[in-house]
């Protein structure tokens, strides 16, 4: 049974008060709360167990190697991955994305191929394509989403021409919530003998995950929204595209050899991890990851599928609030405006005199929020510990914004 009462006591932030009012954190989706057991495997690494990993022989840097190194295991347990040796340690998707651009799309790209974006993208999944716009000629091929806010995989394969090079889109929209069939996309573009690579930052925090079932070449993930530490991620990449790329970064630990004229390289993954890495905020990851297999993918979708509905009901019922991309197959996440004059910080502001902590701004989504004629919304994201009663408090503290600014 999905005890959320008892997971609510796992996150030591959640009985704090914020303006006098307890905290209903509604920002998941910019980044996650972190369990106890988080802070304290990262307290013990950094109290107990910590040094450098892979240059060393003594004791602390065995322990601190073998548990890193083991969180690439628990990594591709996590993604439903087939081989730990694919996944290469990031800060997060935003370098990981970068990884790709860098060391696989760049060196075969040329000026007029083209890469197909949705315009739900995150910006971490636009201005890496964009530096190869810049620099190599490279045309970016839009696809828009339906009114509803959903994505037609037909749509993606449809843009997929005989200049197409890779198809890269997001799992979950982190505006809208709209859930992206990447599987039907990953079979229709490999028809077609195109890469896909595909943002799991959302995604993977909300639902099951298997790359054997995607079909994807490249997913990213991001620690810090997946209930981990900032400065933590990693990217799962096939191994047929691991021997396309060249390394993104040189430094210590992804080479083999160096010598005054030639240097050889480390095998993948370590030809791309160079230096000394976030030691402790990858353990930090991994045993998030292990919080959230313990509590079962399955179920936290379960939780946050009737938070969604829940959420979906009061929030319709709300006649002076306008809803973006509301389509059926999303996530918890909403994204909204009120009619009047209040603007999207008015509302966060007025929140937060309740405890009400939501997201104001373009939610680095400028396309998405320009193609609906918009600066800026509010979004409330939902997490595993989020409540029906934190949508009733959210629901209160949006009625109070639409008196005072009516």
């Amino acid at each position: 049974m999905y005890d959320v009462a008892k997971i609510r006591d796992d996150f030591p932030i959640l009985s704090r008060k914020v303006n006098g009012k307890p905290l209903v954190y509604l920002d998941n989706g910019a980044s996650a709360q972190k369990p106890r057991v988080v802070i304290d495997a990262m307290n013990k690494a950094y109290e107990e167990e910590y040094a450098n990993v892979h240059r060393g022989l003594h004791f602390l840097s065995t322990i601190a190697t073998e548990k890193y190194e083991a969180v690439r295991g628990i990594v591709a347990r996590f993604l439903g991955a087939p081989d730990p040796e694919e996944i290469v340690f990031t800060t997060g998707t935003t370098e990981g994305i970068n990884l790709v651009s860098y060391g696989w799309a760049a060196p075969r790209l040329q000026a007029g191929d083209e890469i197909v974006l949705s315009l739900l993208e995150h910006h971490a999944n636009i201005v890496p394509w964009h530096f190869l716009r810049e620099r190599q000629g490279v045309v970016l091929k839009w696809v828009e989403p339906e009114a509803d806010g959903a994505l037609d995989p037909g749509k993606v394969i449809d843009a997929i021409g005989p200049k197409s090079k890779l198809v890269a889109v997001t799992h979950m929209s982190n505006v809208t919530g709209t859930l992206v069939d990447v599987a039907a996309i990953c079979r229709g573009a490999r028809a077609k003998g195109v890469p896909v690579l595909v943002d799991g930052s959302q995604g993977s925090v909300h639902r099951p995950v298997s790359i054997a079932e995607i079909g994807c070449d490249f997913y990213a993930i991001t620690g810090h929204k997946l209930y981990g530490p900032s400065g933590s991620g990693a990217i799962w990449i096939s191994k047929d595209r691991m021997r396309e790329m060249r390394p993104f970064m040189g430094g210590g630990d992804m080479i083999r050899e160096v010598h005054r004229d030639s240097v050889t390289y480390a095998d993948p993954p370590m030809k791309f991890e160079a230096g000394t890495p976030g030691i402790v905020q990858q353990i930090g990851m991994g045993v998030a990851l292990e919080y959230l297999m313990a509590l079962g993918m399955e179920n936290v979708a379960g939780h946050e599928a009737a938070l969604r509905d829940y959420a979906r009901q009061r929030l319709r019922g709300l006649n002076w609030l306008n809803l973006q991309g509301d389509a059926p197959g999303k996530g918890a996440i909403f994204s909204f405006t009120l009619d009047g004059p209040a603007h999207a910080h008015d509302i966060s502001t007025v929140l937060d005199q309740r405890g009400i902590a939501v997201r104001a701004g373009t939610h680095c989504a400028m396309p998405l929020l320009a193609h609906y004629g918009l600066t800026a919304t509010c979004r409330a994201s939902f997490g595993l510990y989020n409540t029906e009663a934190e949508v009733d408090a959210l629901i209160s503290g949006l009625e109070l914004c639409h008196e005072l600014f009516a």
